[in-house]
């Protein structure tokens, strides 16, 4: 507040505590517990930065099941320590797109040398899943994933209240959604009910600006075309965003919940280059 020279308050909503690093434990152990259940072998999975991936992992190292994971070739090459956590928590780690899975082999042949996507490493673990006793499980997007992720809007929500305070924004950044929608479930549920009003920001990269660049269609989840379709914003499945380093943050799509209420104009969208970000960041 001081350095930024704002009359604001500026609370932040701090999830690093959580043991793989993330908010993406929240809903790891909850896929990986039904999972566990319902008898199946192992999960497939893809991952950007690793997030995800690392909280599968461990999820799944908790419970006794194999874990495989499909990282983006970028993230895999830049984020090492994020590949070898994932190995030490007993899961395989393969770069994406790879010549292991036919969708992957058929990327490779169509975009030679490409440093890869999200859209490209789900078609792999999609795949992957195919195999007698797997299954695929998603970190982002989906709607169960939102609910598992509300946790973190609960907490900020119980925090605030605990101190009489009501924000007047909320900023989150966005890429599949789970982090976003998460932190902003119990207050937009209050504007809906005209309890409350908020402004809503999301911040995504102007590198895959679904949001502001995309458009609101049924596209595929993943570049491969295997996954049902979704309403979503997005700047279509076949789109490969240029390797920035903000990997979880390279998907083509946004969550079908959050892009009905961008739709409806009850949130609002910026896009900030990767340099802008990172100056934030070193004064953070």
């Amino acid at each position: 507040e001081e350095k930024l020279q704002t009359p604001a308050k500026i609370y932040y909503k701090f999830e690093g505590n959580n043991t793989s690093g993330s908010h993406k434990l929240n809903s790891a152990i909850a896929q990986a517990y039904y999972a566990k259940n319902q008898g199946l072998k192992g999960v497939t999975t893809e991952t950007g930065a690793g997030q995800w991936g690392t909280a599968l992992s461990m999820a799944c190292s908790y419970l006794g099941l194999d874990c495989q994971v499909y990282m983006v070739k970028v993230s895999y090459e830049q984020k090492p320590f994020r590949r070898e956590v994932m190995r030490t928590y007993g899961a395989a780690v393969t770069p994406s797109p790879s010549d292991t899975t036919s969708v992957g082999r058929a990327i490779l042949k169509e975009h030679p040398g490409t440093t890869g996507s999200l859209g490209c490493a789900i078609s792999e673990a999609v795949e992957a899943a195919s195999q007698p006793g797997y299954r695929y499980v998603l970190g982002s997007v989906l709607n169960q994933v939102l609910l598992h992720q509300s946790i973190i809007g609960l907490e900020a929500k119980a925090a605030l209240d605990k101190y009489n305070i009501v924000p007047d924004i909320i900023i989150g950044c966005a890429g599949g959604g789970s982090n976003l929608g998460g932190l902003i479930s119990p207050f937009m549920g209050e504007k809906l009910r005209g309890e409350r009003d908020y402004q809503f920001i999301a911040v995504e990269p102007a590198s895959c600006p679904s949001f502001t660049r995309g458009k609101f269609a049924y596209d595929f989840c993943d570049t491969g075309k295997v996954c049902p379709l979704a309403k979503m914003y997005t700047l279509g499945s076949n789109f490969i965003p240029s390797a920035n380093h903000a990997g979880g943050l390279r998907y083509h799509g946004m969550s079908p919940v959050l892009s009905e209420l961008y739709h409806e104009g009850l949130m609002e969208a910026r896009a900030v280059e990767q340099t802008k970000v990172f100056e934030a960041a070193e004064q953070f």
